[in-house]
């Protein structure tokens, strides 16, 4: 699924790598602590979260997740935007909360990973 549908079905804003819109997402990790998010990794994933700090970025990086949504109507500050433009990881935010959130991707054909989280 592009970033553009999932913007859509979570009524989402997009903050960090808005070129990205066409990238393709097909799993996704729903986690506030990093060190669950580490026990899960997939080609394409995207993490929902409620946690806004930049070691969310770096995690993301490390882990290769290529888009990250804050959830709750939580929204990165400019330094975590310039570092995940930095690292080309897509940062977008929605009023949902995560367990919405994640309900609507998976309902959409959002899978997860069957591990720890996701």
């Amino acid at each position: 699924m592009k970033i553009s549908d999932i913007m859509e079905i979570l009524q989402g804003d997009i903050h960090a790598c808005k070129d990205k819109l066409d990238l393709f997402i097909d799993s996704a990790c729903g986690a506030d602590l990093m060190s669950d998010v580490m026990a899960f990794s997939k080609e394409n994933s995207m993490l929902l979260t409620g946690l806004i700090n930049p070691q969310v970025i770096r995690t993301a990086e490390m882990m290769d997740i290529q888009a990250v949504v804050f959830v709750r109507g939580k929204k990165p500050n400019s330094d975590m935007c310039e570092l995940a433009e930095e690292k080309g990881i897509v940062l977008m935010s929605t009023n949902l909360p995560m367990f919405t959130a994640c309900g609507l991707l998976y309902k959409a054909g959002i899978s997860g990973s069957g591990k720890a989280c996701g």
